[in-house]
């Protein structure tokens, strides 16, 4: 199922987060993993969602400093966390402090994940990006030479063109 929406919720004093319904349905029945997420937030994955993060992952190079790296980082931090029986989760207090998140937060569906915010970051984030959101959108939908899906018999003439390389 494709998760999307913004929810504004709040934490209790125990960290308890309840979900929405429509969310509390999507994820009937199955483990989530509640991870570390990026640009300051948390997220929560339906196991087989983190099992397809942990796919791709799997097959970068395991000597690679950055693939170490943020294996550890994503691995250690991690925890499985159930939906109890009024519809939410706990949250870890060391993923909670790392993320900031009291009193009010939001929760976004981002297709295979939902992210959980701090209110006003999430705000400060939006108000940011909201202007770029075309420029985002082509970056984000064109199609690289690497990822297009062209042969080389329907790819241009190109002619070689002597230039020094230059450095990156």
């Amino acid at each position: 199922m494709l998760l999307t929406g913004t929810y504004e919720r709040a934490l209790d004093e125990k960290l308890r987060l309840a979900l929405p319904k429509r969310l509390r349905e999507a994820f009937a029945g199955q483990v989530l993993v509640l991870t570390p997420g990026t640009d300051g937030s948390l997220a929560i994955f339906p196991q087989q969602a983190f099992a397809g993060l942990a796919e791709k992952l799997a097959v970068r190079s395991p000597t690679g400093q950055d693939v170490r790296a943020f294996s550890r980082l994503l691995y250690a931090q991690s925890h499985s966390v159930e939906v109890d029986s009024q519809g939410r989760i706990r949250l870890p207090a060391d993923l909670a402090r790392m993320a900031g998140l009291t009193g009010e937060i939001m929760l976004l569906g981002v297709g295979d994940r939902v992210e959980v915010w701090n209110k006003a970051r999430w705000e400060a984030y939006l108000a940011d990006l909201s202007p770029r959101y075309d420029q985002l959108a082509e970056s984000a939908l064109s199609e690289s030479p690497t990822t297009a899906n062209y042969s080389a018999a329907a790819a241009p003439e190109t002619q070689p063109v002597d230039r020094p390389l230059q450095p990156r």
